[in-house]
């Protein structure tokens, strides 16, 4: 007999070895992560993906129409968020038209990353010939600020941080020659 099999050494059985738990233990931490991972696919929230981004692609030129209509109407707005979440707006516009001085505009505040975080508000205009209302107060972050009626659209603005006051404008429409 040879003398590392001697009946005198016992040998322990496999589950007191080392090398055994080291070959389970690869597997056992991929089994573990996969389950992580799984469970944060179906509990978080995909919101950058969108379910009806054709829709939302063809909404796109109805949305450069507006942009290009504000332009052309000369308008620019000077916006006031309080804390408290209370939104003054200052319109202005080169144009007389009645388009250009609607009785109540929309002020969308789009978090950049997060739909869930998104804002509107209906704002009225006011006596002294201002648009005021209130809105969700707002944290820190990156902003999208945008101002609206169905028929023009100021372009959004990125806010990085506190959205406190802030002015938007429509760009200049290019001349045709």
């Amino acid at each position: 007999m040879p003398p590392s099999l001697s009946p005198r050494t016992p040998v322990p059985p496999w589950y007191r070895q080392r090398w055994p738990w080291l070959l389970i233990a690869g597997p056992a931490i991929v089994v573990v992560a996969s389950m992580i991972t799984l469970w944060l696919a179906v509990t978080s929230d995909d919101a950058i993906v969108a379910d009806d981004y054709y829709k939302r692609g063809l909404s796109i030129n109805e949305r450069l129409q507006r942009v290009e209509r504000a332009a052309a109407l000369g308008m620019e707005a000077m916006v006031d968020i309080a804390d408290d979440g209370r939104v003054r707006v200052a319109l202005s516009a080169s144009s007389h038209l009645p388009e250009a001085h609607p009785a109540v505009v929309v002020l969308g505040v789009a978090h950049a990353t997060r739909g869930g975080l998104d804002r509107r508000a209906e704002l009225v205009l006011g006596p002294e010939g201002s648009y005021a209302g209130s809105i969700e107060p707002i944290g820190q972050g990156r902003w999208l600020v945008s101002l609206e009626t169905p028929s023009w659209r100021l372009p959004p603005v990125a806010i990085t941080g506190d959205v406190r006051t802030l002015k938007l404008r429509a760009a200049t429409p290019p001349k045709v020659q």
